[in-house]
């Protein structure tokens, strides 16, 4: 059997020199014996998808809401081409991909029902209470939220795990960020989540827009990373279904931007001489990013998204429902707490008020838990 010092001392032959090391964690909250044949942050991915939060993104909203059709991306589903393209970058610049997959499977765990409509709305609703933001949700999930082992709360993550959620996308000013020095930078198989995040989420929303009708391929001509792909991919395909020239497109569109994202980080590693780790980490606020051009074209298509997807009237609509539902169920719970679970009233302590309990609870709901939730409170004839 190959153990965890094989693994260990494989990352010391294989890896980057700026790449983080299994072996040089700054460990666990709570200090646990190390696992005879996995490595820390394989133990870490392995624990994050077995969770409960990342079990109930199959539920939750990206765009389109669980109901729409099967077709359509979920906060599961996007989770996991995050990682598919966190993966191919992590391994093309000879970076830890354990590490960088496990920032990426848990990257959404705090997100809300009913996708980015959802967190606007409880971040509203949370304003007098200390606020809320999926980042900030994400990291307190891992590191108290989940119940899986006696005497200890949450997931217990390794520090660099922990260190790439919550540095996720995110200003660095929240108060969250303090058990994880403000100082440093990331490191850089957390910085590469942030943009596979972006390459993902703009690329599916193509294909889930298109195929939903809400978007058509006229609103999206004009915008350069369309045009200089969808033409080529329409020529190598000719006689084969719409559905097919769309996905090629896509294709071709995700791999533009993965070879520039690559490139680009290449070039930035050699401009500061980066050779280690440290290296790494004191270049502010981040050493990755991606062509100016490529930045550029992606601003382009975000605004073209944005304005015939984001804000389409079906889109619309259903926030306007998100919105209405979140509100009753935390005004309901706000009045009576006792209208939850007896399981979760009990969590409201000196430590935790019972806001924060219901932001938690809320938070935690899959968009048809949530609007089951809303029917029991508010609709007379519907069992409770």
């Amino acid at each position: 059997m190959r153990d965890r010092k094989y693994f260990e001392d494989l990352e010391d032959r294989t890896l980057a020199p700026y790449a983080m090391r299994s072996a040089d964690s700054r460990g666990r909250r709570h200090p646990e014996p190390e696992h005879d044949f996995r490595s820390a942050f394989q133990r870490d991915r392995d624990r994050v998808i077995h969770s409960t939060a990342f079990r109930r993104l199959e539920y939750k909203t990206q765009v389109f809401v669980n109901h729409e059709g099967d077709y359509y991306r979920t906060r599961l589903t996007h989770t996991m081409e995050c990682a598919q393209i966190t993966r191919t970058v992590a391994r093309a610049l000879d970076l830890n991909q354990d590490l960088a997959e496990a920032i990426a499977l848990a990257h959404d765990l705090g997100h809300t029902p009913f996708g980015h409509a959802g967190e606007r709305i409880l971040s509203d609703l949370m304003e007098e209470h200390g606020s809320f933001e999926h980042n900030s949700q994400s990291l307190r999930i891992v590191e108290v939220l989940e119940e899986r082992y006696p005497g200890i709360r949450g997931l217990n993550l390794s520090y660099e795990v922990c260190e790439g959620i919550v540095k996720h996308s995110t200003s660095y000013a929240r108060e969250e960020i303090a058990d994880y020095n403000r100082d440093d930078a990331p490191l850089l198989e957390a910085q590469i989540v942030d943009y596979a995040d972006e390459i993902a989420y703009n690329a599916h929303d193509i294909d889930d827009g298109l195929e939903s009708g809400m978007l058509r391929i006229e609103d999206l001509t004009g915008v350069r990373l369309w045009d200089r792909h969808y033409g080529p991919a329409a020529e190598v395909c000719k006689g084969a279904s719409v559905q097919v020239v769309r996905y090629q497109t896509v294709r071709r569109i995700i791999d533009a931007m993965v070879r520039d994202f690559i490139t680009n980080i290449e070039a930035a590693i050699a401009a500061n001489k980066i050779d280690s780790v440290s290296g790494v980490r004191a270049v502010k606020p981040k050493l990755v990013a991606m062509s100016d051009d490529m930045e550029d074209s992606v601003r382009e298509l975000k605004d073209r998204l944005m304005a015939h997807l984001y804000q389409h009237q079906r889109v619309r609509r259903m926030a306007g429902k998100a919105r209405r539902v979140m509100t009753g169920i935390f005004r309901a719970y706000m009045e009576d707490p006792r209208q939850m679970p007896p399981h979760i009233v009990a969590k409201a302590d000196a430590e935790t008020p019972m806001p924060r309990v219901i932001a938690d609870y809320i938070a935690g709901m899959t968009d048809r838990f949530a609007f089951e939730e809303y029917n029991k409170l508010y609709d007379p004839f519907e069992r409770v």
